[in-house]
């Protein structure tokens, strides 16, 4: 028998059609972002087992997310060594700068967290596209 795939616009399908549950048996496929449509809209998925073989790697982003409280570490004992904070530059409201500045500044600042890994001409052209569908 052939097997039946869902994705997450069927999910969405399923969900809208008022559907509150379905049978995931060996012929049924669900994608990653289909379980995790599924768990947002409380789409029950019955008979599911963990799909994912013993080899594939975790994938947190897709996976249960824990309140960031619950699962970040406990904080050190006051005797730890002092935590370095990034000094933040303060950025004047958008609306006080020109767009020539606001460019300047977006590319200097993708710039120095990228590096050579991007092309200056293309990313050039990014950020004035994207400034441009923002009325910038």
């Amino acid at each position: 028998m052939a097997k039946v795939f869902y994705t997450e616009r069927d999910i969405e399908d399923l969900a809208r059609q008022g559907v509150t549950s379905l049978t995931v048996t060996d012929d049924v496929v669900i994608t990653d972002l289909a379980r995790e449509k599924a768990r947002r809209v409380g789409l029950q998925l019955i008979g599911e087992r963990d799909s994912r073989p013993a080899s594939a790697p975790a994938r947190p982003y897709l996976s249960d997310v824990a309140s960031p409280a619950a699962s970040a570490p406990a904080p050190p004992a006051a005797a730890s060594a002092p935590v370095h904070k990034p000094h933040i530059t303060p950025v004047a409201p958008s609306g006080s700068l020109s767009s020539a500045e606001l460019e300047a500044r977006i590319f200097t600042a993708v710039k120095a967290k990228l590096g050579s890994q991007v092309d200056d001409a293309l990313l050039r052209t990014i950020v004035q596209r994207v400034l441009r569908s923002l009325g910038r």
